[in-house]
């Protein structure tokens, strides 16, 4: 009999670290999978923007430095790579400066557009836009989502028993995205 008592235990007892092991792995794969699709959906705007660039190359000869800025960003946007097993704050934040500076690069693409009124009523030029805007709100949703997911990490490994278990099976807390510094302050709209 206590030999069966004992065996319950323990069988109790690998249950636990079994399950909350699994638990573990699972929701640390979750931020995985979404960090891949955050991924992606700036890799979709990376996709983009050699279409932009080379339908307003056609129409702003003179505006060079504009395009090379775009281009050049885009260059150092998709060269930043990060591990998502091992994602921390300053692998976010250079991913995010990195992206940053091409978002800046886009936005001064779209002053020079404003520029060119044959160019803003080119039907490519316009499918275009239409694109990077809808790109951008999904970048927006697929932060927001990986935020979620981080949170429900962190949240995971942080509680009784998971917290003396995460550290003895490797599992840190993530880090999220975070809004880009000045990003608090209302823009000033002048006209």
């Amino acid at each position: 009999m206590k030999i069966l008592i004992v065996l319950a235990v323990l069988f109790i007892i690998y249950r636990m670290f079994a399950g909350t092991y699994n638990n573990m792995v699972q929701k640390n794969e979750t931020v995985v999978q979404q960090w891949a699709q955050v991924e992606n959906t700036y890799q979709r705007r990376a996709d983009l923007i050699p279409n932009l660039v080379s339908t307003v190359k056609g129409y702003a000869d003179f505006e060079k430095s504009t395009l090379t800025e775009v281009i050049e960003a885009r260059a150092k946007a998709t060269s930043v790579n990060i591990d998502p097993s091992n994602l921390n704050a300053s692998q976010i934040q250079q991913f995010q400066s990195a992206q940053g500076e091409l978002s800046s690069a886009l936005s001064r693409l779209m002053v020079v557009v404003e520029r060119y009124p044959d160019l803003k009523a080119n039907q490519n030029f316009l499918e275009l836009q239409a694109q990077l805007e809808g790109t951008e709100n999904r970048i927006a949703v697929e932060r927001k989502k990986f935020n979620e997911t981080t949170q429900a990490f962190n949240t995971y490994i942080k509680t009784f028993p998971q917290t003396m278990m995460a550290g003895m099976f490797g599992f840190s807390e993530k880090a999220y995205f975070e809004a880009d510094a000045g990003a608090e302050k209302v823009p000033e709209v002048k006209f």
